[in-house]
């Protein structure tokens, strides 16, 4: 009799992992690298006051004896419950490896492979230039069902543009572009984003209003698939800020999780919504290999990190010796978790095999 309930709850959590999820969420977090994710912090740069102005502080928020400590410190909810629930590609110190395909190694040329799935020549500067690729975002948006419940909430204004926003009639959120007020809430968001100072130029807005008016809007919206996509993390790293830097990525660490937990509340998505965190490129290793950049300059800077979970993802967390992965599978494979198969005019990487279904 024991076999046999085990046999039916095995069969039943199959059957339950091979459903497409409903609802999706993409995170980018710009320029964060796979070595804190993986390791939290960096002893070079946290003890080091150019990079740290209070050591003594940063030492008491992220320092611990492991490095599986230091992370679970950093990042609680990556590693407490995506760690637990989901799956992480990227540690190469346990021979799991995902790479950028393209040639440029920064953010524009990233962005446009996450979201199409195909590295791109033409697209080889950070310029707000309209993306000439389809994106999985708009080929989501063109699917029975899906059709006006895709959104984009941004920190950096190229996103707009990396979404082809005129072209695909996606509604991008990004910089310092107020919403139209609906409700009190949506104009004290507004009156926000219009009044707070902006630390990086007209062209980036905070993260945390990015977070609040994204959270604000699935609240109102219910949108089916949201990118979610932060940006102060590369700046404060460019600005050579590394205890600002690790408390940035500690604080979307929070609105992820204060996320995870909203929406579970919600009927539409409880059990229903996968989501999938990733980066649009990596940084130098140490102060004196270039920590500060990325780029082809930058040695190792092509090494990002992936993190998912939800319906059709299994719970085997961090992930060991495996084939070389690219950025450029991820756009695919954000369709397979829906149950789609994405297509374009332009060539596109394959779904990673350990993730999602073809069934819907």
């Amino acid at each position: 009799m024991q076999r046999i309930f085990f046999l039916l709850s095995f069969f039943v959590s199959v059957s339950a992992l091979a459903q497409p999820a409903q609802n999706l969420i993409l995170v980018t977090l710009d320029g964060v690298r796979w070595q804190e994710i993986f390791n939290g912090a960096d002893s070079t740069l946290l003890f080091d006051p150019v990079y740290s102005r209070d050591t003594a502080s940063a030492r008491k928020q992220f320092w611990a004896a492991t490095p599986t400590e230091r992370r679970k410190l950093f990042m609680p909810f990556l590693w407490n419950t995506i760690g637990q629930q989901g799956q992480l590609y990227g540690n190469r110190q346990q021979g799991s490896r995902i790479n950028v395909s393209n040639p440029h190694w920064f953010s524009y040329p990233g962005y446009n492979e996450i979201l199409s799935g195909y590295a791109d020549d033409r697209i080889k500067s950070n310029d707000k230039i309209d993306n000439p690729n389809v994106t999985v975002l708009e080929f989501l948006n063109q699917q029975p069902g899906y059709a006006g419940k895709v959104a984009v909430f941004s920190s950096w204004d190229v996103i707009e543009a990396a979404v082809n926003e005129k072209r695909s009639g996606i509604p991008a959120s990004s910089a310092n572009e107020a919403s139209q007020p609906v409700t009190g809430a949506d104009s004290l968001l507004s009156d926000m984003t219009t009044l707070y100072p902006r630390e990086f130029g007209d062209g980036v807005r905070a993260d945390f209003l990015t977070y609040f008016s994204a959270r604000q809007y699935i609240k109102e919206k219910q949108p089916r698939v949201l990118f979610l996509s932060f940006d102060e993390t590369d700046d404060l790293a460019h600005a050579g800020r590394y205890l600002d830097h690790l408390r940035m990525v500690q604080s979307i660490d929070r609105y992820l999780a204060d996320l995870w937990q909203m929406i579970q509340r919600m009927p539409q998505y409880a059990g229903k919504t996968s989501i999938v965190i990733t980066t649009d490129h990596g940084r130098g290793h140490t102060p004196k290999a270039r920590w500060k950049d990325h780029g082809t300059k930058t040695v190792d800077s092509y090494q990002i990190w992936m993190a998912a979970m939800g319906p059709g993802i299994r719970a085997t967390g961090e992930q060991g010796s495996g084939p070389v992965l690219f950025q450029n599978q991820i756009a695919a494979t954000l369709a397979r978790l829906l149950g789609f198969t994405f297509t374009s005019d332009h060539p596109v990487g394959p779904p990673i095999d350990t993730i999602g279904s073809d069934k819907r």
